[in-house]
């Protein structure tokens, strides 16, 4: 790196990042996720398992990566608040959410987190949406595909953005949004991520994206046709309360910003 650009974007080698995993029945294909990361890419790894009835946390366990176990099932976005604070709880300042299905490359991880570190973006997506024919031949299935275009372009015009994708379960965070925005606001169900992309756009954050090839295989995360549906009307009513907040409606719960408490406890490993 020259004088110029080392001034510009200083010690960015040095930025520490840490990969978190918010796992579901993921013993068939955490080991693959994990061994996908390239060496060097990450200094912290930890998975969440949302109190799974397979093997997901031996099978963790023996990867050498820190493990939390959920005592009962908190939910897709209940798993993701427990990743974030235990993310902030290291001195990592970027943090990468990976879904552990090896849907998503892990290789990509220093590509995402490449354009935080130069101060581009504080936020990264990882788009599956390039090109149709390239979507499909990864076996997104068409109706997911119909419902990921629609919510797309709707979430675009009402939040002014220009992102390929927004239903992503790969991203990748600067420290200082999970410092700022209260993620514990957010749902406990699907809806978490879009919830916390609108308070992102809220806070003003800056939000970017790069293509990243996806797998759809049988061990592939899904949800079924009735909580996909919800998870559209609930984003469609995200999309109303920062209609509502641009319209006024400022004290808004989801769009406070955390309420840091001093002295609040650590995490249990386990619970």
């Amino acid at each position: 790196m020259n004088a110029a650009a080392a001034s510009r974007f200083p010690d960015v080698q040095e930025m520490r990042v840490c990969v978190v995993l918010p796992a579901y029945h993921a013993a068939t294909t955490v080991a693959a996720t994990v061994q996908r990361l390239p060496e060097g890419a990450c200094h912290d790894i930890i998975l969440v398992d949302d109190a799974s009835t397979d093997d997901t946390v031996a099978v963790a366990r023996q990867l050498g990566i820190r493990v939390h176990s959920h005592a009962e099932n908190r939910g897709y976005g209940g798993n993701q608040k427990t990743c974030y604070r235990l993310a902030l709880e290291t001195d990592a300042e970027i943090i990468v959410m990976l879904h552990p299905d090896n849907q998503y490359d892990g290789a990509l991880v220093p590509y995402l987190t490449g354009f935080i570190k130069a101060g581009v973006v504080d936020i990264v997506l990882g788009s599956r949406i390039r090109r149709r024919d390239e979507v499909m031949a990864g076996g997104m299935p068409p109706i997911k595909y119909l419902a990921n275009r629609v919510l797309t372009i709707t979430e675009n015009i009402v939040l002014g953005l220009n992102l390929p994708e927004y239903h992503t379960g790969y991203r990748a965070y600067h420290r200082r949004v999970l410092e700022t925005i209260d993620f514990e606001a957010c749902s406990d169900d699907f809806v978490f991520d879009q919830q916390f992309l609108v308070q992102a756009r809220v806070h003003e954050f800056r939000i970017g994206a790069v293509p990243v090839p996806t797998h759809y295989g049988p061990e592939s995360s899904s949800i079924s046709l009735g909580r996909s549906t919800k998870y559209g009307l609930e984003t469609l009513a995200a999309l109303g309360r920062y209609c509502a907040y641009r319209a006024g409606w400022k004290s808004q719960t989801l769009f406070r910003g955390r309420q840091r408490t001093p002295g609040h406890p650590s995490i249990a490993e386990d619970d």
